[in-house]
């Protein structure tokens, strides 16, 4: 490995966060050879589809329970600590300047939300800031995702990343919660302790 940092940034809102997410992460350490996975975190999302999201320190907490027994992980408090709006660029910027012009940046997102960069704040800088690890769920098309991309004008710059068909969603999770349905084999058990003891997620959403 070079000296370079190879630094991975999966962002979500990790409300909670489940095994879906740890698994995606552990396949972008060892497909693309980072020295660690940060995992990021949001303050207050842009596009999250439900009205109501879950405390950023319970949010975070959580992630930190999760992740905590993986030396290859970490986690960032940075997007939670900023107030107002998160924006990725942002958090790409304030990266940039903690770890240096040198360092290599792969931003983990899901296959289906790369369409969506070219949507997101100051996306032509974004694209030049960090490349992008798209990681495929059960049933994507990989061929003619890769066609499609490439024909884009501007894409950002997308590495396209096979996961185990793992079809866990943190919206079927709090809904199961809020129904009082097991949720066991889908988040690691302190995380699920951790919603118990504080009543997270009884009315879904």
């Amino acid at each position: 490995m070079s000296g370079t940092l190879r630094l991975g940034i999966m962002g979500g809102t990790f409300d909670p966060v489940h095994y879906g997410h740890l698994v995606t992460a552990e396949e972008a350490l060892a497909q693309f050879d980072l020295d660690r996975v940060v995992f990021m975190p949001t303050g207050q999302p842009q596009t999250k589809r439900h009205p109501v999201v879950t405390s950023g320190q319970d949010r975070y907490l959580m992630t930190v329970i999760a992740t905590a027994s993986n030396p290859g992980f970490t986690v960032s408090s940075l997007e939670v600590d900023r107030p107002g709006p998160t924006y990725t660029v942002d958090t790409i910027r304030d990266l940039r300047r903690i770890h240096g012009a040198d360092a290599d940046f792969y931003f983990i997102t899901g296959a289906d939300a790369v369409w969506e960069i070219l949507q997101w704040k100051d996306a032509e800088e974004l694209a030049r800031l960090t490349r992008f690890i798209a990681a495929t769920r059960p049933g994507f098309d990989l061929s003619r995702f890769s066609a499609e991309l490439s024909g884009m004008s501007g894409a950002p710059r997308v590495e396209l990343m096979e996961v185990p068909a793992l079809a866990i969603s943190s919206t079927d999770i709090r809904a199961r919660v809020g129904a009082g349905r097991p949720v066991r084999y889908l988040l690691p058990e302190p995380v699920a302790a951790y919603v118990r003891k504080n009543g997270l997620y009884r009315e879904a959403r």
